[in-house]
């Protein structure tokens, strides 16, 4: 094993540690401020000013910008491959739709099952900048598993008693079972975002793909924002803590970190290993600091099953 390898899965444990706390943080934003694209917005919108903050004053961040540019006008990079931030912005988003209602735990397995399947069918693209890999039996087999455990993690999992759904008013009512979806949906997108963001991160590197994934998810995220406020009005008010803004600088680092581990590991790999920090973290945050919707048996049983997909999975790379 290489040391890009071993670096590669180190950074995949602390990309997954830093989604779990991004969750928890734009989970506790939404059900502040009564909706949750609002809190998604802002998380993108304070990254975003670190980013544009950190060119601004270094030249060689600019050029990196500057060969992003230069690959699109020669054909080395797809216009398309530039949309990573709208799976970005769409992940955020149910972070701050749902974690208060189901907890960051029940969040994560589902995202998690969700970013399985789809990296399978990434690597098999070869979308990202690690090439083609081949969908085996033993792969199918773990995100199958991974499939299991959004059902277990849903089956029995109550709404958070004290309303903490931080929608619009009128979606208040939407079955538990879409509260799983959402992040399953955002898990699947989370996979293709880290193959394409890896490519403009091998032309401009990892910060340059940080800076187009966050300027592409924050115009989706004014757009819906906007959307909302002309239907249901805005927040009533902004909250005073902190540490509630924070969503969009952890937001920055794993971005970039993926961005640039993605090239040594690949989106499976990169995918696996992001999935011991964030259950680690979930557990943990669940655990420890509490949501309205508690940690359920079942949402532990979702996450064991999930590791168990992890092991199963992990056995085709070795």
């Amino acid at each position: 094993m290489t040391v890009q390898v071993r670096l590669g899965l180190v950074f995949g444990f602390g990309i997954g540690a830093g989604v779990a706390v991004q969750g928890r943080i734009n989970g506790a934003l939404g059900a502040r401020l009564h909706d949750g694209i609002a809190a998604a917005t802002i998380s993108f919108g304070t990254g975003l000013l670190v980013l544009a903050l950190a060119f601004a004053v270094s030249g060689r961040l600019r050029e990196g910008v500057r060969q992003v540019r230069r690959a699109l006008t020669a054909g080395a990079l797809r216009p398309w491959q530039l949309l990573g931030g709208l799976c970005g912005a769409f992940f955020v988003a149910c972070q701050g739709l749902t974690v208060a209602a189901i907890g960051v735990t029940a969040f994560t397995v589902a995202a998690v099952a969700g970013q399985l399947l789809s990296s399978l069918i990434v690597d098999r693209l070869g979308l990202g900048p690690s090439g083609r890999t081949p969908v085996t039996a033993v792969r199918l087999a773990g995100a199958a598993l991974g499939v299991l455990a959004v059902l277990v993690a849903g089956f029995g999992h109550g709404r958070a008693a004290t309303g903490g759904l931080s929608v619009p008013e009128a979606l208040r009512d939407a079955p538990t079972a879409l509260l799983i979806v959402l992040p399953a949906l955002a898990g699947i997108g989370l996979a293709w975002q880290q193959a394409v963001n890896g490519k403009v991160g091998a032309v401009g590197g990892p910060i340059s793909a940080a800076l187009v994934n966050f300027c592409v998810g924050l115009f989706a995220l004014l757009v819906l924002a906007a959307a909302v406020i002309v239907t249901s009005g805005g927040p009533a008010g902004f909250p005073t803590e902190p540490w509630l803004y924070l969503g969009g600088f952890i937001g920055v680092a794993f971005i970039a970190l993926a961005a640039l581990t993605v090239r040594w590991i690949g989106v499976l790999l990169l995918g696996l290993t992001s999935v011991a920090g964030q259950l680690l973290f979930a557990l943990a945050l669940d655990l420890f600091t509490p949501t309205t919707a508690g940690l359920s048996a079942t949402a532990v049983a979702g996450c064991v099953l999930t590791l168990v997909a992890v092991g199963v999975a992990t056995r085709s790379r070795s």
